[in-house]
């Protein structure tokens, strides 16, 4: 049987991004039930509240059983090999989707697979994120072609995801990240190459934002860098994401975060809980990108 992968967000072409986008936002009964009587793995090595409610809900939403599965109970790579568990695991399921430390269980996990993988997170990327994100953008601003997206802080798989969706769409991309934890150059030129409006990075933030239609920032210290928090809160103190930095954006410019966030670090507790937040709508957006994204693989696995 044929199937798609969907580890990174350019997994899909422009075209298929759409699609995606498209089936996201049909009512759930014109989608049918591609998942009837069949069990998705939800594989956690990282815990979640948005990750995991939002897979378990769009798995039943298309008509399947999700199986939620906490990484010491399989043991990766302790217990059992990736690849046994793996095999295992394809056997009862029709997908599998995993959140893991290390991008690279997930290339594993798909070159032994016989059903769609799908990854829930890893600490390079983060693709149903990303979707849901353009999913919020599409909802507030219209068509994006053209549009100005600024991301702020650290280049990591939020902001990675987030920028492919976005050049796949045909918007300018803009990041404004400390030396050291900026995007590098081949990854700026990837961006080029999806499809990107243009792609600009920063220094100096005020620079990033000015008239841009979209704000997005994630927390200065991601799951498993706890021991960095100390050194990554004195760089990215000029990285705060404040109303005055919100003002020089554009004046219907919207404020996005992937949750969870620390106000008063990367982003002002006024800016985050005021009116152009569009935070609770990006996260309830994760269960319907992912119910469009598990569809389409399903129909890509027929």
């Amino acid at each position: 049987m044929n199937h798609r992968n969907f580890l990174h967000t350019y997994d899909l072409s422009a075209n298929e991004l759409a699609s995606v986008l498209e089936l996201a936002q049909k009512p759930i009964h014109q989608l049918g039930n591609p998942l009837a009587g069949q069990g998705v793995a939800l594989i956690f090595e990282k815990p979640s509240n948005r990750t995991r409610h939002s897979m378990e809900m769009a798995v039943v939403q298309l008509g399947g059983h999700p199986v939620y599965t906490r990484g010491e109970e399989v043991g990766i790579d302790v217990r059992e090999s990736v690849e046994d568990i793996t095999q295992v695991m394809s056997g009862y399921h029709a997908m599998l989707c995993a959140r893991v430390f290390d991008h690279g269980v997930l290339h594993r996990m798909a070159a032994v697979s016989s059903v769609p993988v799908v990854n829930m997170l890893s600490d390079f990327a983060h693709p149903l994120q990303s979707v849901a994100d353009v999913l919020t953008m599409q909802q507030n601003l219209g068509d994006l072609v053209g549009k100005t997206v600024t991301y702020v802080g650290d280049f990591n798989n939020v902001a990675r995801s987030l920028c492919e969706a976005s050049a796949m769409l045909g918007m300018h991309i803009r990041l404004s990240c400390p030396e050291g934890y900026d995007a590098h150059d081949n990854e700026l030129l990837g961006l080029n190459e999806l499809g990107a409006a243009s792609v600009e990075q920063y220094r100096d933030v005020s620079i990033a934002v000015q008239d841009a239609h979209a704000v997005h920032t994630d927390t200065w210290t991601s799951m498993g860098q706890e021991s960095e928090s100390t050194e990554r809160e004195a760089v990215f103190a000029a990285y705060q994401v404040t109303d005055e930095i919100m003002s020089l954006a554009d004046s219907n410019a919207i404020f996005m975060h992937c949750l969870p966030a620390h106000r008063g670090q990367e982003v002002a507790s006024s800016v985050i809980d005021g009116p152009q937040s569009k935070i609770y709508q990006q996260a309830h957006n994760r269960m319907h990108a992912a119910r469009g994204v598990l569809a389409f693989l399903m129909g890509e696995a027929q």
